[in-house]
């Protein structure tokens, strides 16, 4: 695509593409992308992806101050979104330790050891795995592509301009209408909501930019993702109760159970394919002087800082030391989920990696406290956010022909700020309201951290777990890459994976009817601008609840 477009302007040098102003505007929007994404993720317990938003920002600062190029604006809007998702980390996690235990201390010291070493584990893990996902197994990274075609656009101007745009503000309308105004309803249940009877959530969202993410991604993984929803729904929770099989609370846990499983099957068949076999290329950097590897930059430090880091797990954060290196281990093998689950699914379910290795943290060091377990849930939930998400502005570099190192010192910038502007958020928080308003529906519901605190006692359903891991490690192994998104299918609500289906459907129908469509990029640019509309106003509407809180 890059190469095609002759009108858009790209860098000629690594000084044209990392640049001291594109710092300067991507700190100040880590500052408030961090903060909203804070806020959104625990008063609606939900967190949209800023990348949309933050390439839009870039473009638009940069331009005003003019002689910029593509480059230099992809660099700026990594280093802006690195520290949303770090948000998220803390937001999904931390408060699930006040709600088990609201006299708690744990104090400015370990917080700040909490969500810098998240950050810098996903930092070293970016630069070691992004060629294997970017380059190697060239998965689609919907959000990558987008932001990449709407950089493009926006730079070529013309009637693509016009397209992309005007779909990006029908969305924009459409979301305003839904989550601001509430004159549009978020979902439409199936059957008045009779499925709800059974514990599923049957229904179709009303979400433009989930349908782009399935148009996006395309038929193959979104097919399997739904056919995992079908699965988990239809046949454990309706059918499994139907037919007697099972009670409300069994079929629920099995079906958490059984996805959970697969997701990290997947993690392990991805270890056994796709690293080991090119362990030195992947991690020479670490380990040689003459040679980087695949990695970005040379990471030769990368080990005594994970020894740093695991010390000060001992000793600041009261882990012990078998969970100190289990959490090492866990964040290695954590964030190429999130890679593999994003590139698929552009869904990024950053606690529930967290829970997996608190889990394994468990089952390892029996004596370790709820508290410290839920401190490592943390930290791989932080380190799996940043992951995952910088590598859809990878996704976008790669189309932009950008400078990964560029990339990954924005990524490190933004990620550093927003590890440390996330610590005084939430204790600014606590010091406002106390640690009860976390979990208080009236305040902080954060639903995803009381899954984490929930969690905290073990996986509800081992046998399912250990089944569902062992079938997707076997079947990635064989050659059957989606099976992380059927995983996906069968632990998330129905109702998200029925509207990404609908995206991948007409993506299908259009391929067969009328191919052209796609082959002049119509589809990817309207797709591109429904995605970003919501996108955008998701981080739009995060803010203004943020100013509205703080007021």
């Amino acid at each position: 695509m890059a190469q095609e477009s002759k009108s858009v302007k790209y860098a000629t040098s690594y000084k044209e593409q990392l640049t001291v102003r594109g710092m300067i505007i991507g700190v100040i929007g880590v500052v408030i992308v961090t903060c909203s994404s804070m806020f959104i993720a625990l008063k609606a317990s939900s967190l949209p992806f800023p990348i949309m938003f933050v390439a839009l920002v870039s473009m638009f600062a940069l331009k005003a101050l003019g002689r910029t190029n593509i480059n230099e604006i992809n660099v700026t809007h990594t280093a802006m979104s690195a520290g949303s998702m770090v948000a998220g980390g803390v937001a999904f996690t931390i408060p699930a330790i006040y709600m088990l235990y609201p006299n708690s201390e744990l104090g400015l010291a370990k917080l700040l050891v909490i969500t810098i070493s998240g950050t810098m584990l996903g930092l070293i893990f970016t630069s070691l795995m992004r060629k294997q996902f970017i380059e190697t197994s060239k998965l689609p990274y919907a959000m990558g592509q987008a932001a990449a075609e709407a950089l493009i656009v926006g730079d070529e101007g013309g009637k693509k301009a016009h397209t992309l745009f005007g779909a990006l503000g029908f969305a924009a309308i459409w979301t305003a209408l839904r989550d601001w105004f509430m004159k549009i309803p978020a979902v439409l249940w199936f059957g008045g909501g009779s499925w709800l009877n059974y514990g599923s959530y049957g229904g179709v969202w009303l979400s433009p930019m989930l349908v782009s993410v399935g148009y996006l991604v395309g038929p193959i993984f979104v097919g399997v993702w739904f056919f995992g929803a079908l699965i988990g729904d239809v046949g454990i929770l309706i059918g499994g109760q139907r037919l007697g099989f099972f009670d409300a609370t069994t079929a629920a846990n099995i079906k958490s159970g059984l996805g959970l499983g697969m997701m990290v099957g997947t993690g392990v068949g991805v270890f056994i394919k796709n690293i080991f076999p090119n362990f030195k290329a992947i991690f020479g950097s670490m380990v040689s002087k003459d040679s980087i590897g695949d990695s970005i930059v040379p990471l030769r430090w990368a080990p005594i800082l994970m020894a740093l880091f695991a010390a000060l797990f001992v000793i600041i954060v009261d882990v012990p030391v078998v969970a100190a290196i289990i959490t090492i281990i866990g964040v290695w093998l954590a964030t190429a989920m999130s890679c593999q689950t994003v590139g698929m699914s552009a869904i990024n379910p950053m606690e529930v990696f967290g829970i997996f290795v608190l889990i394994l943290a468990k089952l390892c060091s029996p004596g370790i406290t709820e508290v410290a377990a839920i401190c490592i849930a943390a930290i791989v939930a932080i380190a799996c956010g940043l992951v995952g998400d910088v590598m859809n502005d990878f996704k976008a570099g790669s189309i932009l022909k950008s400078s990964p190192k560029a990339q990954w010192t924005g990524e490190l910038i933004g990620g550093l700020v927003g590890a440390v502007v996330s610590v005084f958020v939430i204790m600014a928080i606590i010091q406002a309201y106390g640690p009860s308003a976390f979990g208080n529906p009236e305040l902080f519901p954060a639903a995803q951290a009381s899954a984490v605190a929930a969690m905290a006692g073990g996986i509800s359903h081992v046998p399912a777990f250990i089944t569902g891991l062992v079938v997707a490690a076997i079947l990635y192994i064989v050659g059957f890459y989606p099976v992380m998104t059927l995983g996906l299918g069968v632990y998330l609500p129905f109702y998200l994976s029925f509207t990404a289906f609908i995206g991948a459907a007409i993506r299908f129908i259009l391929d067969k009817v009328y191919p052209q469509f796609e082959r002049e990029g119509k589809g990817t640019i309207i797709g591109a601008g429904l995605l970003g509309g919501e996108a955008v106003v998701g981080v739009i509407i995060a803010i203004i609840m943020a100013v509205q809180f703080i007021a």
